[in-house]
């Protein structure tokens, strides 16, 4: 019994000390896991640590993001595409106002016609100067040294129009070869500012009366007001539709084109109904806004072209003086309120450039008395014979706000465009 005991109490013993043992190396096992995993932890920490150090050292993006805050004069020239062009020829000469080196970019420096009254600038006695550049934005590379030591790019040109092209050539005109001025801002390597001149056209879309459009808008929101008509395939078919479809895409595409670089921010600036004195009889554009001023102060009635109802004749007019957005142009390249893909509508300031095109026709009889007969849609006891379409509204708050805009007034803005057509013998 006691033998019995004995052994008992030794088998214990030993499945005890097994255990203990067991215990023991699972517990040094443990402790060992847990030194390897502190090593494995303080490596990838001092990995992390290597990698953000490497970061900090390396040029980004967003630390060139916070130095971007607008130009001045002091900080190289600005070139302006389209320089010969209605809007161009204005933010040449509003740059030069405030004394800047302008690089004016046109198709053809020796055609006369188009680029003498840029050069006459020279010899205003403004405090800045004018060099021509031809480019040609059908061309790789044109803008290359046009862009050489430039802080700011205004880019005002279209390789072609909008009323004598194809709906595709105006598309591809608009969009795909300004990939070819972002090559060259990129290659420059001094740009801080892109300013694009945009349009209405890629913020409004089918709205109902009385709808007051903002900066947030784009014409492709409403695509069911459309009626099937927004889509890409129909860029080839309907000329409104590729115009405002190019202006917006275009848009994104140097927001995005900006942000990836990193160097440089840009903007858009996004007129309606542009009007204003001409400074050379080659801005009398066919089919522009200014234009149809003049065939107002013609005495032309306004009717239908070619089975199409002419631009202007039944509408609500919001005008903007194409030196104010000249004007807007310069300051969206100084502002450091306006960062990348900032965009700023110009229109009518406080309505009174708001107006329908008979309240158009009576205005301009009020200014021009000498003239014996106004032109513009058909009237019927005092009162236009087809009623007009209230068309959506927007104004240019933000741009009053942000970048600090004062605007003429619509009389002188009117006055002045009929000025300036009896004074280059368009009337």
């Amino acid at each position: 019994m006691f033998e019995n005991n004995i052994i008992w109490i030794l088998l214990v013993g030993l499945v005890g000390i097994w255990i203990s043992l067991d215990f023991i190396q699972a517990m040094f096992s443990s402790i060992k896991e847990g030194k390897e995993g502190e090593g494995e932890q303080e490596q990838e920490e001092e990995e992390k640590e290597e990698k953000e150090e490497e970061l900090e050292d390396r040029p980004s993006s967003n630390d060139n993001r916070d130095k971007l805050t607008g130009i001045s004069k002091s900080d190289g020239p600005v070139a302006v595409t389209g320089a010969s062009g209605y809007i161009g020829s204005r933010v040449v000469e509003d740059l030069m106002h405030q004394g800047y080196q302008v690089h004016a970019c046109v198709r053809d420096v020796s055609n006369e016609k188009k680029v003498d009254h840029l050069l006459n600038l020279n010899q205003q006695g403004l405090e800045g100067s004018v060099e021509l550049f031809e480019s040609d934005l059908l061309e790789k590379g044109s803008y290359d040294k046009a862009f050489e030591g430039c802080s700011g790019i205004i880019h005002c040109g279209a390789a072609l129009g909008f009323n004598r092209e194809t709906p595709q050539e105006v598309y591809d005109g608009c969009f795909t070869q300004n990939e070819h001025v972002i090559e060259s801002v990129k290659r420059a390597g001094t740009v801080k500012r892109f300013v694009f001149t945009s349009s209405f056209a890629a913020v409004g879309h089918p709205r109902p009366e009385g709808y007051v459009f903002t900066e947030k808008d784009w014409c492709g929101d409403n695509v069911e007001g459309y009626g099937g008509a927004w889509t890409e395939e129909n860029i080839s078919k309907n000329r409104d539709i590729a115009y405002a479809m190019a202006k917006a895409n275009t848009e994104k595409m140097i927001y995005k084109a900006a942000e990836e670089d990193g160097n440089f921010e840009a903007i858009s600036i996004n007129p309606l109904h542009v009007i204003g004195p001409l400074m050379s009889d080659n801005h009398n554009q066919f089919f522009s806004w200014q234009f149809f001023i003049g065939q107002l102060l013609k005495g032309l009635d306004f009717g239908y072209w070619k089975e199409r109802q002419l631009r202007g004749s039944t509408m609500l007019w919001n005008m903007v003086d194409v030196r104010d957005v000249a004007r807007a142009h310069r300051l969206g390249t100084e502002s450091p309120n306006a960062k990348n893909g900032s965009r700023y509508i110009l229109s009518a300031t406080d309505r009174s450039g708001e107006m329908f095109t008979w309240e158009l026709q009576a205005k301009l009889k009020e200014l021009f008395p000498e003239i014996e007969h106004i032109g513009g849609e058909e009237m019927e006891d005092g009162k236009p014979k087809e009623k007009t379409y209230d068309s959506p509204r927007s104004y240019c708050s933000l741009a009053i706000e942000e970048l600090g805009l004062s605007t003429y007034s619509i009389e002188d803005t009117l006055k002045e465009t009929g000025d300036s057509y009896k004074a280059l013998n368009l009337l």
